[in-house]
């Protein structure tokens, strides 16, 4: 793909879609009309401003109401990623945009919002895999998707960039989404939507903004339930790092442009994002700075996000956790972005891609570390009758470092400390072979239908099955947001997980949705006992 550019916003913006045969739907939003298009069975807006560009001075800056318009603003162009590298093409600082669709703008239904993942460095609500018209219209939702900053425009802490209307000075892109969803209880009744049933999802990192918003004293009015999909829980040093060790990275870059921190809102955007990505670039073990190790989201603050997961009381709206059968396969057989090699294909090889695995996790990884996690997922696997080839093991012991373990005990956990009910579903709908295993993401493919775009269907198929599957997501999650206990046609009873019940859907496979327990439990017990956080309640 083509470097990102800072581009201006209409060069940003891909050119808008033909309208032969579309009928135009105009609404009143808080700043102003905005023309959308109907499109079989529901109406879409794109690239809708729920707060201003955050450029120039506000770079670093809260975010602020966008500015009101006169007459009928298009909304049927996708507004500009947030600025990243090589994965979206014209990404620009200019990114704070939602994207609505609705059975129809008269009504009162819930509302879904959507936080995409994407390591807190990639990714847009425009992506075609988040095309929200088939949840809209199956679950008669209003389905929003959004972008927010990314990267260290989005995650990070420094005094120096503090926002004197705010007093705020940290984790921008979580800013942006609280702002989102202020956005939208201001404005859904023009979408058809109740603003007193709002419901936030999401997936990866998007999962750990869900979980993050709804433990925020501000946003209780706004947040009714949470559907947290694979969600990177945030601790040090995997995905975050201390208040010092940021401040000491933001002084690194203010000192390789030649200037202080404050000096940084001037430099070029995608001079400063190659400058931050290169000091995070090459292993962990050998960077200057201990934490961000794997991804380099939010910071600690004590306003925004007042320590990390495990640490913290747990949300008190009901949710609905899913996490993958095999979320590691996402980044070792793919589909997706694999990674780039070379696979392990012997006891050489796989040491060294466990090691590789360990250090995203862990400062210091000794040899006896290494061999001890690999008897022990040898052990679990022969236990449980699952292969023991490298590839294999090394795809488990990426998921569950990284992932699996950390949402199931953050469930657990809840069920013993919450206050509210906790539905606990594993995705186990296979991908198609070469590929293997229920990779992280695959949710979304079928949350959103977009397992049958011709680009995703070769590997996650698009038969009848597939498609029940689909419908029985979008059922669950619907009738969740509705209020009610979640359910389908193709699915038994769901109860609630609790510490002696511990009931968990597995949905996938050709009996679409049963009711058990969580699978692995022998392979998660090795990072209980390396004190991987966070600890067994």
């Amino acid at each position: 793909m083509p470097r990102s550019l800072d581009l201006p916003p209409d060069r940003a913006r891909p050119p808008a879609p033909p309208h032969a045969g579309r009928d135009t739907v105009v609404v009143r939003t808080t700043e102003g009309r905005i023309a959308g298009e109907r499109l079989d069975d529901v109406t879409v807006f794109r690239g809708v401003p729920y707060a201003a560009p955050p450029v120039g001075p506000l770079r670093f800056a809260s975010p602020v109401p966008p500015q009101p318009w006169t007459g009928v603003r298009d909304a049927t162009r996708f507004g500009a990623p947030s600025l990243q590298t090589d994965y979206l093409p014209g990404s620009s600082e200019d990114c704070l945009y939602a994207n609505v669709w609705t059975p129809g703008v008269h009504g009162n239904r819930p509302v879904l919002v959507y936080i995409h993942g994407g390591g807190w460095l990639l990714g847009a609500g425009s992506e075609p895999d988040y095309d929200g018209a088939r949840p809209a219209a199956r679950g008669d939702l209003v389905v929003v998707t959004f972008n927010y900053r990314l990267g260290l425009l989005g995650w990070g802490l420094h005094e120096a960039l503090t926002d004197p209307r705010t007093g705020s000075c940290a984790n921008w892109g979580l800013q942006d989404q609280a702002a989102l969803l202020r956005w939208v209880q201001a404005n859904a009744r023009a979408f058809g939507g109740d603003p007193e049933n709002i419901t936030l999802a999401g997936t990866s990192a998007g999962g750990s903004s869900t979980w993050q918003l709804s433990l925020l004293p501000e946003l209780a009015p706004v947040i009714r339930r949470a559907v947290p999909i694979s969600a990177a829980h945030v601790w040090n040093p995997a995905s975050t790092t201390t208040p010092a060790e940021s401040r000491a990275v933001y002084a690194e870059l203010g000192r390789r442009f030649g200037g202080t921190v404050e000096d940084l809102r001037a430099v070029p955007g995608a001079d400063l994002k190659d400058a931050w990505e290169d000091l995070f670039s090459g292993d962990p073990g050998d960077r200057p700075f201990t934490g961000w190790r794997e991804y380099r989201g939010p910071v600690p603050d004590g306003r925004w996000m007042r320590g990390h997961d495990h640490e913290l009381p747990t949300p008190r709206v009901p949710l609905m956790v899913l996490y993958c059968r095999t979320e590691g396969s996402f980044f070792t057989t793919g589909p997706g972005y694999p990674y780039p090699g070379p696979l392990p294909e012997d006891e050489a090889g796989l040491r060294a891609a466990v090691a590789m695995v360990l250090r995203k996790c862990r400062a210091t990884v000794t040899d006896e570390l290494v061999d001890g996690c690999l008897a022990h997922y040898r052990e679990a696997a022969a236990a449980d009758g699952l292969p023991q080839d490298p590839i294999a093991l090394w795809t488990e012991i990426w998921g569950d470092g990284l992932f699996r373990h950390q949402i199931l005990r953050q469930s657990e956990r809840h069920t013993r400390r919450g206050r509210s009910p906790l539905y606990l579903a594993e995705f186990a709908h296979p991908v198609l072979p070469p590929y293997r295993g229920t990779p992280h993401e695959a949710t979304s493919k079928f949350l959103f239908g977009s397992h049958r775009r011709p680009v995703n269907a070769p590997h996650y198929g698009d038969g009848p099955l597939e498609r029940r599957i689909a419908d029985t997501l979008v059922d669950l999650v619907a009738s969740f947001a509705r209020g009610e206990r979640p359910h389908s046609p193709d699915t038994p009873l769901w109860r609630p997980f609790t510490p002696a019940g511990r009931a968990t859907l597995i949905l996938g496979g050709a009996d679409v949705g049963v009711l058990g327990e969580p699978g692995k439990e022998r392979q998660l017990r090795f990072w209980d006992r390396i004190g991987h956080p966070p600890p067994r309640p």
